[in-house]
C-alpha cells in the first residue's frame, strides 16, 4: 500500500514540475504540508522525494527544504527568474535561451583560457569529471552534479576569479535537460530510453572534445568545442531547427 502512495506522490510531483506548476527554483510543499494534503505518511513523502531527486528534479538543501531543480522546456509559468539557494535559474524558455546565450559567451572564452593555462591538477579534475558524467546515463541526478563540475573545473583551469565566480553564480541549475527525459525519469518506453541513451553518449563526446583540445592546449579548439557543445546543448533543449553556422562543426 505505502509503495502504491509513494509512486503516486512521486508521480504527482513530477508533472507539477514537467508541467510548470511548480516553477523551476520554487521550493516544494513542506514534508509536514505534504503529509497533510495527500494524508499519507513521513516515510511516504521522503521517499517520493528521493526518488524525485534521484531523477534529476530536485535538489534538497539539508535545512531548507527541496527545490525543484531542472527547467521544463515546455514550461508556461510567468517570466522573471528564480534562485536556488543562491544559483540563478531560468524559468521559461525564453529566458534558457537567453541563459544558453551568455553561457556561450562566458565559457567558450573560459575554455580558450583552460587550454592555456591548465596544469595537472586540474587535468586529472576535469577527467574524473567526465568520467563520472559518461556513467551517470542511468541517473540525471548524478549527471547534472557531474556535468556542472566538469563546466565549474574548465572555468577554474581558465584561473580568472571572475570567471569562475560567474559559473559559481549559475550553479548545478544552469544544466538542463529536454522535458521528456523528465516526464519518464530516464525510464519508460524502450523508444524512449534507446533517445536519452544516444542523447547522453552524444553530450559525453562533446565533452570529451573539449578536454581533449585543453589538454592538446589547443586554445582556438577548446572554445570552438565548448561553442559547438552549448550551441548543440541549446538545440537539444529548446527544440531549434536552424540556429546557423553556430553547429557546423556537429
Amino acid at each position: 500500500m505505502s509503495a502504491g502512495r509513494t509512486a503516486a506522490l512521486a508521480e504527482q510531483l513530477r508533472a507539477q514540475i514537467v508541467d510548470g506548476t511548480i516553477g523551476v527554483g520554487e521550493k516544494l510543499p513542506s514534508e509536514a504540508a505534504l503529509i497533510a494534503e495527500h494524508a499519507v505518511s513521513r516515510s511516504v513523502v521522503r521517499e517520493a522525494l528521493s526518488r524525485l531527486q534521484a531523477d534529476g528534479l530536485i535538489r534538497t538543501r539539508r535545512g531548507s527544504g527541496s527545490y525543484a531543480l531542472t527547467p521544463p522546456t515546455r514550461s508556461t509559468t510567468t517570466a522573471g527568474s528564480a534562485a536556488v539557494g543562491g544559483e540563478a535559474v531560468a524559468r521559461t524558455p525564453g529566458e534558457r535561451r537567453a541563459l544558453l546565450e551568455y553561457r556561450i559567451a562566458l565559457e567558450t572564452e573560459a575554455a580558450g583560457l583552460a587550454a592555456r593555462r591548465r596544469d595537472a591538477p586540474r587535468l586529472r579534475l576535469l577527467a574524473e569529471a567526465l568520467s563520472g558524467l559518461a556513467a551517470a546515463g542511468d541517473h540525471p541526478a548524478d549527471a547534472v552534479e557531474h556535468d556542472f563540475t566538469f563546466h565549474r573545473e574548465l572555468a577554474a583551469s581558465a584561473q580568472n576569479p571572475h570567471l569562475l565566480r560567474a559559473v559559481d553564480a549559475l550553479g548545478p541549475a544552469m544544466i538542463a535537460m529536454p522535458a521528456p527525459r523528465l516526464a519518464h525519469g530516464g525510464s519508460g518506453a524502450s523508444t524512449t530510453a534507446e533517445a536519452t541513451a544516444a542523447r547522453h553518449r552524444q553530450v559525453v563526446a562533446e565533452h570529451r572534445t573539449v578536454l581533449e583540445a585543453v589538454v592538446e592546449q589547443d586554445p582556438q579548439a577548446a572554445a570552438a568545442a565548448m561553442r559547438a557543445h552549448l550551441t548543440a546543448s541549446r538545440r537539444r533543449l529548446l527544440g531549434e531547427q536552424d540556429v546557423g553556422t553556430d553547429i557546423a562543426a556537429l
